[in-house]
């Protein structure tokens, strides 16, 4: 198509010009292990079509904040990508709801959820961990 524009690596303010001029993001991997070009995009507000999986999976609700297919389907990829090429209603709706998401994918919201784990860590009976070292765990005995 010859009006595809191939922009090659792009790093901080101008991946950020470019994800903003964008409409929509079609994510077809199958392979990525988190995907932050995932949470980027959602931060960005694009309309987001992905495999539901990894950061996609995690952070997009179906039909709300992006549209997620079957992973190892690429016909409903390709179902999820017809949609919002069709639809700029949808568009439009999955976009503010991408912004919201994103504004929730700050390092506060990372440093809370990091916090809640250890707090759950250190809440837990000592002597379910200790059972393995036989001793208990530094800082959690009374």
């Amino acid at each position: 198509n010859p009006d595809f524009v191939f922009a090659g690596t792009r790093m901080g303010q101008d991946l950020a010009a470019h994800y903003a001029s964008a409409d929509l993001f079609l994510f077809p991997s199958t392979t990525e292990t988190f995907g932050n070009v995932t949470t980027e995009a959602l931060a960005s507000g694009l309309a987001v079509a992905a495999y539901d999986y990894a950061a996609a999976h995690e952070y997009i609700v179906d039909g709300e904040s992006g549209l997620l297919a079957t992973l190892g389907d690429p016909g409903s990829f390709l179902a999820a990508a017809r949609i919002l090429a069709r639809s700029p209603q949808t568009v439009a709706r999955l976009r503010l709801n991408a912004v919201a998401v994103g504004r929730r994918l700050g390092w506060d919201a990372v440093i809370d959820d990091l916090e809640r784990v250890f707090q759950g860590v250190v809440g837990a009976e000592p002597t379910q961990r200790a059972a393995h070292t036989h001793a208990a765990p530094i800082g959690l005995s009374n």
